[in-house]
């Protein structure tokens, strides 16, 4: 059987103050169709089945996930005592998986993407689904047309064709310079890196086992009565001793075969304030309003963001973010952007877990 896995643990403080501890990212309602999590799950439609799907969150966030995705069953949401990375959190769901059906194939997807149109995007990963099939010893990642020179964006060397759309992949490349970039794109043989997957579950587990054998040897054991010992009080002290790494440090750089299907897609990851920005409509500034009330005057590239009717008024200020919470309203300059991961840290630090 094929499976979805759609990984939506994180805590997204990259989005604060509206993505916060207890209502992260995926739950935000900022665009018409719902929230992030509902829009990964509206886009498995026509490839997986609702019993075909399951979701990787953090325990806190099982009630609520449970709310957001009724259609899914209740069993098929896997609750993480802690976050320890990608590598660790699909290395969790494919042991689980693999328990109950060890000869199946196992999708991973993210709930912080915009993707579209949806018939590409389904190609695409029925097209993966058929090369984790046919070379059941290669791990499968999905590549992004680039739709320019990204420097945030992470990037996958091609190489030979296998079949149409389905390469091997020469090697991945970290976040370039424009400079660097631009050769990527010219060259042709570069796309963007999604951060989504497909393989045989054999094979995974097998390159789990190769490359990280201690974390492997703890999720393994978890998952394999993992219905009773997800809230077992020593399942987190066995969370604790996971090496927390990623599944692109941990697995996909030092797997044996890796291959890449093309995926000409629009697509959007949606990571900090100005990836959200990008994903609105501008006015003839440019800027982007995505609140219920606010005016901004005199002034151009701003981006204001509310999901409440609280009046936001900018006057003759230009590449700024505003985003305004319940109890948190953030103003930075977009070149600052990227420090509001740490700017939470400190205005927990310093005035309390409530606003974590």
């Amino acid at each position: 059987m094929r499976h979805a896995v759609i990984m939506a643990g994180g805590s997204g403080t990259r989005l604060w103050p509206l993505s916060r501890k207890a209502r992260p990212k995926q739950l935000l309602r900022l665009f018409d169709a719902g929230s992030l999590l509902q829009a990964a799950r509206r886009r498995l439609d026509g490839v997986f089945a609702p019993d075909q799907i399951w979701v990787v969150t953090a325990a806190q966030y099982l009630d609520l996930v449970a709310a957001e995705l009724p259609d899914v069953p209740r069993r098929n949401l896997i609750g993480e005592p802690m976050g320890r990375n990608t590598a660790n959190a699909i290395g969790l769901a494919a042991h689980v998986l693999a328990a109950r059906d060890p000869e199946g194939t196992m999708a991973v997807f993210t709930a912080d993407h915009l993707i579209s149109p949806h018939h590409a995007f389904a190609d695409a990963i029925r097209t993966g689904l058929d090369a984790a099939e046919a070379y059941p010893e290669s791990l499968v990642t999905f590549g992004i047309t680039p739709a320019g020179p990204h420097t945030g964006y992470g990037y996958i060397h091609r190489g030979e064709a296998l079949r149409p759309k389905v390469y091997a992949v020469r090697a991945f490349k970290e976040k370039p310079q424009k400079q660097l970039a631009e050769t990527y794109l010219a060259s042709g043989e570069y796309f963007w890196n999604s951060g989504m997957f497909c393989w045989k579950l054999a094979t995974i587990l097998a390159e789990l086992e190769r490359n990280l054998p201690q974390n492997a040897a703890i999720l393994r054991s978890l998952a394999a009565d993992w219905g009773q010992r997800a809230a077992a009080p020593e399942t987190a002290g066995a969370f604790e001793k996971l090496e927390a790494t990623s599944i692109d440090f941990g697995v996909m750089e030092k797997a044996r075969s890796v291959l890449v299907v093309e995926m000409n897609c629009s697509w959007q990851d949606l990571g900090s304030w100005s990836a959200i920005g990008a994903a609105g409509k501008p006015d003839e500034a440019g800027n982007v309003v995505m609140a219920p009330l606010a005016l901004v005057a005199a002034g151009g590239e701003n981006i204001v963001i509310s999901e409440r009717e609280h009046l936001i008024v900018a006057l003759g200020v230009s590449n700024v973010v505003v985003v305004h919470s319940e109890d948190v309203t953030l103003v930075c300059s977009r070149e600052h952007e990227q420090q509001v991961r740490e700017l939470a840290r400190l205005c927990v630090h310093r005035f309390g877990e409530r606003y974590e």
